[in-house]
């Protein structure tokens, strides 16, 4: 990963074999960012995403492999427990352009992820919702 920061904004490239929440958890520990806005592309060969099910409070999940573009990679950096928090959402385009997409648990780069991550200044924390089972903005 290298990155450039122009005042609010973090301009990132991560590379061939990163892993992309874990590399971006990192930076966000090293440069101390609380509350950040997220947006991405590039290409990947291996991601796992899920799709929550309120009803039933349990994230169901899929391992995707195979040559993948990040379509598109959105979401939000706040705080848990004196950590960073990611919550990514993530459209992935598999070899027959067919689109997959849900929350990003994994990604695996392929070649590159092109990340803009625009700091927002103040923070915002993350608190369990019982009624849906899922850590939500605390204000």
């Amino acid at each position: 990963m290298d990155y450039r920061h122009f005042g609010n904004t973090y301009v990132i490239r991560m590379d061939r074999g990163e892993e992309v929440l874990s590399t971006l958890t990192a930076l966000c520990e090293k440069e101390h960012i609380l509350l950040a806005s997220v947006q991405a592309l590039g290409a990947a060969d291996r991601a796992v995403v899920c799709v929550y099910d309120v009803k039933e409070k349990v994230f169901h999940r899929q391992t995707l492999t195979g040559p993948m573009e990040i379509a598109s990679l959105i979401g939000t950096v706040t705080q848990q427990d004196g950590k960073p928090y990611l919550h990514l959402h993530v459209t992935l385009c598999d070899e027959h352009l067919i689109a997959h997409g849900g929350h990003a648990n994994e990604i695996t780069l392929s070649a590159t992820c092109e990340m803009v991550l625009t700091v927002i200044d103040g923070q915002v924390g993350r608190v369990l919702d019982p009624d849906i089972g899922l850590n939500v903005f605390q204000f």
